[in-house]
């Protein structure tokens, strides 16, 4: 299992039209049974009329992240969005013994 952070660039002027597309994309995931605990959070200040965004997934199965840029494809997310998504994968730490 992994947890995926999906960051973005969004205008604040487009912020209330695409809250609710990420909600329900995160809705039909969750329906599917690909993303129970999906989280969407964003940095509490914008700079230069942009705001960071963050989609969270904990728990998401290895091939997820395709499943996730699909559902966002399907959803029209990209017509929001300033720049590209970003990914970042993480683990679990396991220390060494």
């Amino acid at each position: 299992m992994i947890d995926l952070y999906v960051y973005y660039k969004v205008r604040e002027e487009d912020a209330a039209r695409l809250a609710p597309r990420v909600h329900a994309m995160q809705a039909r995931l969750a329906a599917a049974g690909s993303a129970a605990a999906a989280q969407l959070k964003r940095r509490p200040e914008a700079r230069d009329g942009l705001q960071t965004w963050m989609e969270v997934y904990p728990a998401a199965s290895e091939g997820f992240g395709e499943v996730l840029e699909a559902a966002a494809r399907e959803a029209g997310l990209a017509e929001f969005i300033q720049g590209p998504r970003r990914s970042e994968v993480f683990t679990d730490f396991t220390p060494c013994a």
